[in-house]
């Protein structure tokens, strides 16, 4: 993934910090510490959107770190140990998203609403990886999603779902019902829900794909932070593993802070936010539209 030229390219790009500093100082950058280090030298009150993909309770290696499998109890304690260190950062309107799997995600909302507002628990399709011999496929991740207040950003137009229409109903007038046709064909336009089916996990033939273990897709983070933040707000991911919160952010318009202590991990962000500048787009987002799995390039196939 990296050359040796491009990693000290990369190097030389990353942020280390010693001592608290403003938000200026931090914009558009990679920080290359330990998360518990950084929180604390962080300014308050400074971001709109935090989004957190951390280690579930689960035994796993990220390249050089290797997270053990721990107790309920523990888990909760890891849990409270950064997420109490997250509210000063917070603005008043902010939201916050933290990702976990079935074995994790009772403990995310339980230290999670000691400090938040709950909102809601997204559902989310992990439709890749192998079946199990004795027990249910497990094909679903959890993002939990809380405001510090009840006066929060929610852009619901952007994030609106469009779907093809398999049974195109029209009224007595015979006039389309809930649906319209147009150049993409028959398509309804409808609320997002709390259950994702339309993602896809990176994989070797995307451009996006890359060799950390537990890659979110850049579809997924497009959603949360078309919904929760607006043009020129401060995103903070505080386990940025290779950097898709901040591709996103930039992609749309937002800056971006990240806190990754993987050096490698570090400059594969980088590397992904320097082709940024020459390719913008989001698989399955496209003309501020987001499509239903696959949708859109049958769509396309249909209009040559």
């Amino acid at each position: 993934m990296l050359s040796m030229e491009e990693r000290v390219v990369y190097e030389k790009r990353l942020l280390n910090l010693d001592a608290a500093c403003t938000l200026s100082d931090l914009q558009d950058c990679t920080i290359n510490q330990d998360v518990f280090e950084v929180l604390e030298l962080l300014p308050d009150e400074s971001f709109e959107l935090l989004f957190a993909d951390p280690p579930y309770n689960l035994t796993k290696t990220f390249n050089r770190k290797k997270f053990s499998r721990q107790s309920v109890e523990d888990y909760e304690l890891w849990l409270d140990s950064w997420i109490s260190k997250l509210p000063r950062l917070m603005k008043a309107d902010a939201s916050v998203y933290i990702c976990g799997d079935w074995r994790s995600s009772g403990a995310i909302q339980k230290i999670l609403s000691r400090y938040f507002s709950v909102r809601n628990r997204i559902t989310w399709e992990r439709e890749k990886g192998r079946g199990a011999k004795n027990n249910w496929k497990n094909s679903s991740e959890d993002i939990w999603f809380a405001t510090v207040s009840n006066n929060y950003t929610f852009n619901l137009d952007a994030v609106k779902t469009r779907r093809q229409v398999i049974a195109p109903y029209k009224d007595s007038n015979g006039k389309p019902k809930d649906w319209v046709d147009g150049e993409q064909g028959k398509i309804r336009i409808t609320h997002p829900s709390n259950l994702w089916t339309d993602l896809t996990v990176p994989f070797w033939s995307m451009p996006e794909n890359t060799d950390h273990p537990t890659q979110k897709p850049e579809k997924l983070l497009a959603k949360i932070i078309m919904a929760s933040s607006n043009s020129g707000d401060f995103v903070l991911d505080p386990f940025l593993g290779s950097g898709t919160t901040s591709v996103v952010a930039k992609k749309l318009g937002r800056h971006y802070v990240g806190i990754e202590e993987d050096e490698e991990y570090c400059c594969i962000a980088e590397k992904r936010l320097a082709l940024a500048d020459k390719d913008s787009s989001i698989q399955g987002f496209v003309d501020g539209i987001f499509w239903e799995r696959n949708s859109f390039a049958r769509q396309s196939k249909k209009k040559r």
